[in-house]
């Protein structure tokens, strides 16, 4: 007898592979879902291979264009960055492949997912708060934290020997030294010899970016228009050709940014469940976008409004990376973010050159800034003389401050 259906999070590979004939070893009917978020992946192999391991239906979604404009556009719009640095590549695809890992499970009548994440990383948590916040009686089974799962396979060794046992295809080529998650905003590298933070990344370890020093000796013009904060239009200066739908934007700006080494990151990270990790990452077109929506927003929006967003975007980019996307403290935030949009219109020149994204101007309908007040040349509306009680009054405070200092160090 059955014990229902799953839905098992598929990517062809090794672990997911092994997964999916264990949960069938242990009477479950397996769907497999794989999600096209724009990895590189034969995804017609993956269908074959899935069938022939006896899954009971397969489905292969293309996510990409929805990935783009309903999760990288909202963190472009935040400026999101976690910890200073980390643009999120990975963090923001889970909600993404989790919500319509949700909506098969819905469809197909099954009261289980699954996904082949370890019980030591972030994306446990991700995968599965998303889908407790959108399928609330859902059960889920994580085989690696599974004991029966664990002690039976305790690395990719015993993994191999299970899959040649099956019949499970193998690669027949040496695994890279370390994992790697790919998708249309970065590829992340982690583990293996990367465990160890001395550890220079190897040479040959990129595959989105150029070495910066093996890049084009003359730079990339382009011009990136802007509407409510997100791109709209992407231009290339020199040779006249623009792109306007939001994938091809994307995918247009990771291979501008690819093609300079822009975007590649080695960092230590706090993960959420409280231990510090190693990661490297490229991220070519998220870089690119960082820079020139930050410069725009900078132009069109209020300071006192900015201060705030900007503390936003943090508290966003936090809960991106600790699995709440589905959360109403994220959906308010996003919704604010959102708000803040509203003016953040324009065009943004840039240059990309050896590794470096470098600003050439700006322009916007909405802009704040005002040639005449600012101008050096032009006294516009404005009154020096005003100048002068303005700091005398910020002023109040720093003698106050010291007179009481000066008046403490006398008694000593």
């Amino acid at each position: 007898m059955s014990k229902g259906s799953v839905v098992l999070a598929y990517s062809g590979g090794l672990d997911t592979s092994c997964i999916l004939l264990w949960l069938k070893e242990q009477g479950y009917d397996v769907i497999a879902y794989l999600a096209n978020i724009g990895q590189e992946e034969d995804f017609d192999a993956a269908r074959k291979k899935a069938e022939t391991l006896g899954a009971k239906k397969v489905f292969i979604e293309d996510l990409r264009s929805e990935f783009v404009q309903e999760f990288i556009w909202p963190s472009v719009q935040a400026n999101a960055v976690y910890e200073d640095r980390y643009l999120l590549g990975t963090s923001i695809a889970r909600p993404c492949i989790a919500r319509r890992q949700v909506q098969i499970a819905r469809r197909e009548g099954a009261q289980y997912v699954s996904h082949g994440a370890t019980g030591k990383g972030n994306d446990q948590v991700r995968f599965e708060l998303s889908c407790y916040a959108l399928y609330p009686e859902v059960q889920i089974i994580a085989p690696w934290r599974i004991p029966e799962f664990y002690t039976r396979f305790r690395g990719r060794t015993d993994l191999m020997e299970y899959a040649e046992k099956q019949g499970i295809p193998v690669p027949v080529t040496p695994k890279a030294p370390w994992s790697m998650d790919a998708n249309l905003m970065h590829i992340s590298y982690e583990s293996g010899i990367l465990e160890n933070p001395k550890t220079h990344a190897p040479p040959d370890l990129y595959q989105m970016t150029k070495n910066p020093e093996d890049s084009p000796n003359e730079p990339d013009l382009l011009e990136i228009h802007f509407t409510k904060g997100v791109p709209v239009r992407v231009t290339h200066l020199k040779e006249g050709t623009s792109k306007e739908t939001p994938l091809e934007i994307f995918c247009y700006l990771n291979e501008i940014g690819g093609k300079h080494g822009v975007g590649r990151i080695d960092i230590v990270e706090n993960r959420f469940i409280g231990m510090k990790s190693r990661g490297i990452y490229e991220t070519p077109g998220g870089t690119i976008l960082l820079h020139a929506h930050l410069d725009i927003e900078t132009f069109t929006m209020d300071r006192e409004v900015r201060k705030i967003k900007q503390s936003l975007g943090i508290k966003f980019s936090e809960l991106i990376y600790n699995g709440f996307w589905y959360s109403p403290e994220c959906e308010f935030v996003r919704h604010c973010i959102d708000k803040s949009q509203e003016n953040v219109e324009g065009r943004v020149q840039l240059s990309v050159f050896k590794g470096q994204v470098y600003i050439l101007g700006r322009e916007s309908p909405k802009s704040l800034y005002n040639e005449e007040l600012v101008s050096m040349d032009v006294q516009g509306d404005y009154d020096p003389c005003d100048a002068s009680g303005f700091i005398r009054i910020n002023a109040v405070r720093l003698r106050e401050h010291n007179r009481l200092q000066g008046a403490a160090q006398k008694k000593l």
